[in-house]
């Protein structure tokens, strides 16, 4: 398939379990991400119902540190969500490439992804598989993709197998299948800005059930963040959910003062200097 709701699909950008993301030219002429859901999900009715739901959700998302949804639709059977298409590596890839990272670049990278969980969650929405692979590093700073897309597949039969093989940056309530509440991303917030400071998965590797016991009995390793971020990644990776602060209040504490996510912006576009990785 080349064609897909008149945007032409130019080459691939990656794959997980929900499907394909391409690079595609735009009716327009212009660049975006399509990503294209994989047919078995987009067969199956519950999906197909939760589909124009979530997905209208996910576009009422505000762009701040985010790529925002530009449009979606399922043409013969196959579904296909549209974003802004973001120049540049995601959070993982650049670790894995160039080592953690410091400074004023951590700093932006806390606030960036801060700022899109504020304006996810001010949508009611959760995004709940946020990892390093879903953060992109753009010149002007992070920004955070797929918010919206994982709980198109909350069908234990239909789970995707990307979102169950990488419970690094899952929450314990997560873990343990309880309902959900914006605390999940926080959470997971915290296990991200471990990974981008210190180039070290927050309750290390092995295999899947090894980790998750870890996530649910044990505490991070945080070794190797400085004092303050230490902080902050702490409070937000509390084990009771209802202990952890809001986005808003990471935001508060991360830059000082009441912020909104147009000042928190500004501030993270200041302090980024990106990355020499290509995308």
């Amino acid at each position: 398939m080349n064609v897909i709701g008149g945007y032409v699909l130019r080459r691939e950008l990656g794959r997980g379990g929900m499907g394909v993301v391409h690079l595609a030219s735009t009716p327009s002429g212009g660049l975006a991400a399509v990503k294209v859901v994989h047919p078995h999900l987009a067969r199956d009715p519950s999906f197909r119902r939760r589909f124009d739901r979530e997905v209208a959700a996910a576009r009422s998302v505000a762009r701040f540190c985010t790529a925002p949804v530009l449009d979606a639709g399922i043409e013969e059977g196959v579904a296909y969500l549209v974003t802004e298409y973001v120049k540049g590596p995601d959070l993982a890839r650049a670790v894995r490439e160039q080592g953690p990272l410091t400074g004023g670049n951590l700093e932006a990278l806390a606030v960036g992804i801060a700022t899109a969980l504020h304006a996810i969650h001010g949508a009611g929405v959760i995004h709940r598989d946020l990892k390093p692979s879903n953060v992109l590093l753009s010149p002007l700073g992070p920004r955070v993709i797929d918010f919206g897309i994982a709980q198109l597949v909350d069908n234990p039969s239909l789970a995707s197998q990307a979102i169950l093989g990488t419970p690094a940056f899952m929450a314990p309530e997560q873990v343990r299948g309880e309902p959900l509440t914006p605390a999940v991303d926080v959470y997971a917030w915290g296990g991200v800005i471990a990974f981008a400071g210190t180039g070290r998965l927050p309750f290390g590797g092995g295999l899947p059930p090894e980790v998750l016991y870890r996530i649910v009995n044990d505490g991070p390793n945080l070794d190797g963040l400085d004092e303050r971020m230490r902080a902050v990644v702490e409070r937000a990776m509390a084990k009771d959910p209802a202990r952890r602060p809001t986005a808003q209040m990471l935001l508060d504490e991360l830059v000082g003062g009441r912020q909104t996510p147009a000042t928190a912006t500004q501030v993270v576009e200041r302090t980024w200097s990106g990355t020499a990785v290509p995308a």
